[in-house]
């Protein structure tokens, strides 16, 4: 697949990555050369220094054989307009980022479906509905969705107290009883394996599971990770991805406290809002938020835009024993770090962007789902056909790469959490976790 993008940014950078290592023919265009340079050093990918609005640049990039053509710069109305431009070239699929909501609104004549663009990506509303799924599941880390919600991959953080410490995972299959899900994959100490019946679980592993949505609580109770209710929230941050947060939970009848140090900005929350609080303090003012019952937070929310408030607001919480703290940071690289700090999840809005967009690249056959925060790890969505050489063979005779594992088999709206004996049929959609560096004997293997 033909591949433009436009914007050698964070989420640029990322996207290349992840696409050129999946064998795409990839494009890259912006107007900072330097940039270019150091993307060039690390992947095998075209790059053009230019306006990715000019129609010179776009020609010269061969925007009229592009299959897919993606705006990510900074820039809302180069993204449209480069849009625009490559759909008149021949481009044909059309993927654009904008942080204005106006672009959004149906009602506008600049909105997507108007302007023939296939996908538009607002990074503050994706990470504001990341951080409501995630916010559901009391030890959840990450959270993927298949088959419209059907089906779920969970990340839980495994504690000192928890049961399931010491236990092999054929034990564990033993207690599932009529429960279904499968541990596909454990990261211990920053490596990600993929593990099988004899691997044990230990204190501070992060395992992912793929389950059933209707049998999630069940597994987290098999797995010893006790649900509480969000009663009390504390968010961190007025910008659009805090009161889009509070507006949601305070439908759900949770106390909502909002905090923001900037007077008018708390104005404004306060019109905006039905029962939230909202607190014109400090998110560092300790004495301020103690007073307010942060000690008692289920969950605290940091997204003010600075990286050094969100994580220091984030420990501060921590230490006074809020339960359980989501952290916007917007350099991804810290990920792996902040965990060992005691940040529970934290997410980076540019990921969480460019993940969206990666669900969206089809391969055919092949459908590239997401990429895992803080992992080396991604998940593929696999649809069988009567061409593919192991349709209608069972699990168990199939010489699957070590360093991946089928999590469920989606037959009919029907889930599956498949044993060596189940059989793969025309039609079925595999959910496939795997290593990266596995990813082409996993497409050697589905494409076979």
């Amino acid at each position: 697949m033909r591949i433009i993008v436009i914007g050698a940014g964070e989420v640029g950078r990322h996207l290349c990555q992840q696409l050129s290592h999946e064998d795409h023919d990839v494009v890259l265009i912006d107007r900072d050369q330097e940039k270019l340079r150091r993307v060039e050093r690390d992947l095998n990918i075209l790059t053009i220094t230019g306006n990715g609005g000019s129609g010179t640049v776009l020609r010269q990039a061969g925007a009229s054989k592009a299959d897919l053509f993606i705006a990510v710069t900074d820039i809302d109305e180069v993204n449209l307009i480069s849009c625009i431009m490559a759909k008149q070239f021949g481009a044909r699929s059309l993927i654009a980022r904008v942080r204005s909501e106006d672009y959004l609104n149906a009602d506008s004549p600049f909105n997507g479906e108007d302007l023939g663009i296939d996908l538009l990506i607002n990074p503050d509303k994706v990470m504001a509905e990341e951080i409501l799924k995630i916010s559901e599941y009391t030890h959840s880390f990450e959270i993927v969705e298949f088959a419209r919600g059907e089906v779920m991959l969970i990340g839980y953080q495994v504690v000192a107290d928890n049961p399931a410490c010491g236990m092999a995972l054929a034990d564990l299959k033993s207690k599932r009883g009529d429960h279904d899900f499968v541990v596909v994959a454990i990261v211990r100490q920053g490596e990600t394996l993929i593990p099988r019946g004899d691997d044990i679980i230990r204190e501070n592993d992060k395992i992912y599971i793929v389950v059933k949505k209707n049998d999630v609580r069940a597994a987290e109770d098999i797995l010893g990770m006790e649900q509480k209710p969000l009663e009390k929230v504390f968010i961190i941050g007025g910008g659009r991805v805090g009161l889009n947060v509070a507006r949601k939970l305070e439908q759900q009848a949770i106390d909502v406290y909002i905090v923001e140090k900037n007077s008018a900005k708390c104005e404004y929350l306060a019109e905006e809002l039905e029962n939230a609080v909202v607190l014109n303090v400090d998110g560092l003012e300790a004495r301020d938020l103690i007073q307010e019952g942060i000690d008692a937070a289920d969950l605290l929310v940091a997204v003010t835009n600075g990286d050094t408030t969100n994580i220091l607001a984030s420990l501060l919480a921590k230490h006074h024993g809020a339960r359980k703290c989501i952290t916007r940071i917007s350099h991804p690289d810290f990920i792996p770090l902040l965990g060992k700090l005691g940040i529970d999840v934290a997410l980076s809005s540019r990921l969480v962007a460019a993940n969206m967009i990666l669900r969206f690249v089809r391969r055919g056959l092949i459908l590239s789902v997401a990429s895992l925060l803080g992992s080396d790890a991604e998940v593929v969505e696999f649809i069988v056909s009567d061409q593919w050489k192991f349709a209608e063979t069972a699990l168990k005779e199939i010489k699957f790469p070590r360093q991946a594992n089928i999590g469920a088999v989606i037959r009919d709206g029907e889930v599956i959490i498949p044993s060596g004996d189940t059989v793969f049929h025309n039609g079925d959609r595999l959910i496939i976790f795997t290593m990266k560096r596995a990813v082409p004997k996993v497409e050697k293997l589905l494409t076979a």
